[in-house]
């Protein structure tokens, strides 16, 4: 199965083959800044599975290590990777050609969700960043 996503104008691009490794919402100050949003809706892939397809991203190298993909034309975000989470991509979800095809599965960096944002869901809030989560998303950690 190929999953595609574009930014706002089209000219950046990208797919991929096979499953997500996950998806989650994070809550992240970096996130939320990068977006302008309240919470930043994620999937992850293993890069050996992900390309570009038209336009190359621009990227920012946001703090060591880590850069985020946007698109040099429209400024949309698009991807973010980082050293510490070497062989995965991840993906801006609402970036996909169709979105409503992605499920969160989980929330990192639940403490810094802000105050005034309501979210009645059962998921699983983890405190930190996918790099210091629990055994039970370690294998989410490289995608």
């Amino acid at each position: 199965m190929t999953k595609r996503g574009r930014c706002l104008c089209g000219e950046t691009r990208w797919e991929f083959e096979g499953a997500e490794s996950w998806g989650c919402y994070c809550h992240c100050d970096d996130c939320r800044r990068n977006c302008a949003a309240p919470v930043v809706a994620w999937l992850g892939v293993p890069l050996r599975n992900f390309r570009w397809t038209a336009a190359t991203p621009r990227s920012f190298a946001s703090s060591k290590g880590v850069q985020r993909h946007f698109c040099a034309t429209c400024g949309s975000p698009m991807g973010f990777e980082a050293d510490h989470y070497e062989g995965g991509m991840h993906l801006y979800a609402a970036s996909l050609e169709d979105p409503s095809d992605f499920a969160p599965t989980f929330h990192v960096n639940y403490q810094s969700k802000l105050p005034w944002l309501d979210l009645r869901d059962d998921l699983p809030k983890y405190e930190s960043t996918l790099l210091h989560a629990p055994e039970d998303l370690a294998d989410y950690k490289t995608g």
